[in-house]
């Protein structure tokens, strides 16, 4: 029996990443894609043009 308690983590850790690779793999594209795409780019934006203005003041 020993076996057993030796091998049910590794299984039971295998069996749980393999069910959160199914789901990010599922949750890829889709109806929301585009919202998704959307929000990362305005998040870009922000940070792009938030950079910019603290960027080193024109002498």
């Amino acid at each position: 029996m020993d076996y057993v308690s030796a091998l049910l983590p590794p299984i039971v850790m295998a069996a749980f990443f393999i069910g959160l690779v199914v789901t990010i793999v599922k949750s890829q594209g889709g109806p929301n894609k585009a919202k998704e795409d959307a929000a990362v780019d305005a998040a870009l934006a922000r940070a792009e043009v938030a950079q910019q203005q603290s960027g080193p003041a024109a002498p």
